[in-house]
């Protein structure tokens, strides 16, 4: 009986370390995965590795700001705080770098708030987390194109952000763009309702004007759900909106990559289209002049510049005119003067002469 015991005991004992060894039991488990975990696990990082490139711009700040709060909040400062740090939402604030997303952790850095003079409004020191998307020039990030032309390529960055691929930055080399079919084309709306009647609306649909696509497969800009991935050339705020510029050449800072400045003639062309003189000729005055008016008619001139040089005109014409005058006044007091001289002369003689009459006359006598 005994043996019969030991070896029913030690039959138990085996049957134990086998089913722990399966991992059936309620020991530790095995240290194998199977195949689907494998599979499961790999998936995993390759999608972080892909999410990598557009949650890089992703950041939380702790950031502190001074606000004033209307006394319509008097009673309830925090949430007067809170609807004032909501309307900085979605729009991009240059002290963060960034578009706030989100705010969180709200604190009162001082106990009480201070009022100052006969201002109603609390003034508040407060510290708060915000989550901004914050992307730098030099950054790869991924969007969705929903618009393509001849020019540019716009992207959609988590479906709410504008990013436009300028043509210069496209790899025209190896891309081009295909025309979608006119809308006057009496098959288009055939074609359109036949291959895919309930594509109205979705989301993410590209318009048809046309694509970019590859000189050599024929294949769509983009991978297969239509994410293109690009670098971060530059950024635009208008309005507290930002919008990226970005590239998809394989060196987007290079200054091969810079738009070629277009000539336009300007009005000033118009006269460098005269014959040239062919020797220096000395021109009069009046020549002069009626270059210039011609000059002048030839070119679409301003109300208020052709009041003014009517202005300057005039005046000029009235400062001749006073000069000539002046001229005339001064040659008209020489005259007199000359001629009370000449009469000054004479009647001096006439006195010497009747005065040496008279003393002759008192020696005779």
């Amino acid at each position: 009986m005994p043996q019969h015991a030991e070896e029913h005991r030690s039959k138990k004992r085996k049957h134990a370390a086998a089913a722990d060894a399966t991992g059936g039991g309620g020991g530790e488990p095995s240290t194998k995965r199977p195949k689907q975990d494998k599979d499961a696990r790999g998936s995993a990082k390759v999608d972080k590795g892909k999410s990598r490139a557009s949650d890089a711009a992703f950041r939380v700040a702790r950031a502190t700001l001074t606000l004033t709060v209307p006394p319509v909040f008097a009673a309830d400062l925090r949430g007067g705080v809170e609807e004032m740090l909501d309307s900085m939402l979605m729009r991009y604030i240059p002290a963060l770098q960034g578009v706030v997303l989100a705010h969180d952790r709200l604190q009162f850095l001082d106990r009480v708030a201070s009022v100052k003079a006969d201002c109603p409004f609390a003034i508040c020191k407060v510290a708060f987390d915000a989550t901004v998307w914050s992307p730098q020039v030099g950054m790869k990030l991924a969007g969705k194109i929903n618009l393509c032309s001849p020019d540019h390529v716009s992207l959609l960055v988590h479906r709410t952000f504008n990013v436009s691929i300028p043509r210069h930055h496209i790899t025209t080399d190896v891309y081009e763009f295909e025309y979608g079919p006119a809308e006057n084309d009496p098959e288009f709306g055939a074609v359109e309702g036949e291959e895919n009647p309930a594509a109205e609306g979705v989301e993410g649909q590209v318009d048809e004007g046309g694509r970019w696509v590859h000189k050599v497969t024929g294949t769509k800009l983009g991978d297969v759900d239509g994410y293109l991935e690009f670098t971060v050339i530059g950024l635009t705020i208008a309005n507290q909106m930002l919008s990226l510029v970005g590239s998809i050449q394989p060196n987007p800072f290079s200054t091969e990559h810079v738009p070629a400045a277009s000539v336009t003639p300007g009005a000033g062309s118009k006269s460098s289209k005269r014959d040239p003189r062919p020797d220096p000729v000395v021109l009069s005055e009046r020549e002069v002049d009626a270059l210039i008016e011609e000059g002048s008619g030839s070119e679409e001139e301003d109300a208020f510049q052709k009041l003014g040089r009517m202005g300057d005109e005039a005046e000029a014409a009235e400062r001749r005119a006073r000069e000539a005058a002046e001229a005339a006044a001064r040659k008209e007091k020489k005259r007199k003067r000359r001629e009370s001289k000449a009469q000054g002369d004479g009647v001096g003689d006439g006195e010497d002469a009747s005065g040496e009459k008279k003393s002759k006359r008192k020696k005779k006598s």
